[in-house]
């Protein structure tokens, strides 16, 4: 069995692969590693390790100490898995980027939109041919949300509810932030016009809130960074194109 680990800002999303299928995934937030000993614990025996990771060392080590063999963490390369990396320095590319889209190759062959929206929402594109051309970065839903709460005297935090009409200040909050991820979001999918078989992979925690706002054609995916992993661990490279930071 083969564990994937895809390490974000806020959560850890990992999964059990047996070379076939998903055997199991589920999810921790960063707040709660001391529990990660104990979901580890009830693993079967693990042959590979495989993470992508941008929470940084401390948690990498803190992930790795509870496991008893190697942890390999993917890092951006030129080319992988049928994807090419047109970053300007491939290298600063995020790892979770990176591992995102070589999941949305493996699930679409035609050209995608891969949007990944959790603490930051990453919109990148690729195309039919597998070139990664390049893509946004822009503050996640909850994220727009708790900065205007916070940077302002009168706006309240509340939850709110979308409006198209907003008429009180927490659904003009809401609405306004959601209508700002949308229309980055639809804004990049236009630059995909002309090219073969546009899709957007949609991913991530705030992909449900989004999901009835979009008016392109798209795909909801559970967890593409670890669709990513898994094929970069099945891939004749490997671990060529994986290492330890």
């Amino acid at each position: 069995m083969d564990l994937l680990l895809d390490v974000g800002n806020t959560r850890l999303k990992w999964g059990l692969h047996d070379g076939q299928a998903w055997q199991a995934q589920g999810a921790l937030a960063l707040t709660e590693l001391d529990g990660w000993p104990a979901v580890v614990a009830g693993f079967p025996p693990l042959a590979r390790v495989l993470g992508a990771n941008v929470a940084g060392a401390e948690v990498a080590a803190r992930l790795a100490s509870a496991l008893a063999l190697r942890v390999d963490w993917l890092r951006p390369v030129d080319a992988a898995c049928g994807v090419s990396n047109q970053y300007l320095n491939p290298a600063r590319l995020g790892a979770d980027r990176w591992a995102a889209l070589i999941g949305a190759r493996a699930l679409h062959a035609g050209a995608s939109l891969v949007v990944t929206s959790g603490t930051a929402t990453t919109v990148d594109v690729l195309d039919a041919e597998g070139v990664f051309r390049g893509g946004l970065i822009l503050p996640g839903l909850s994220l727009m949300r708790q900065s205007l709460a916070r940077n302002t005297a009168q706006l309240p935090p509340d939850e709110g509810r979308f409006a198209t009409w907003p008429r009180q200040t927490e659904d003009a909050i809401l609405s306004g932030c959601i209508h700002a991820q949308v229309g980055a979001i639809e804004r990049m999918f236009s630059q995909l016009d002309g090219l073969p078989e546009p899709l957007c992979l949609l991913n991530g925690g705030a992909a449900p809130a989004l999901l009835p706002h979009l008016g392109c054609p798209l795909r909801v995916v559970d967890n593409l960074v670890l669709e990513g992993l898994v094929r970069v661990l099945a891939a004749d490279t490997f671990p060529a194109s994986a290492g330890i930071d």
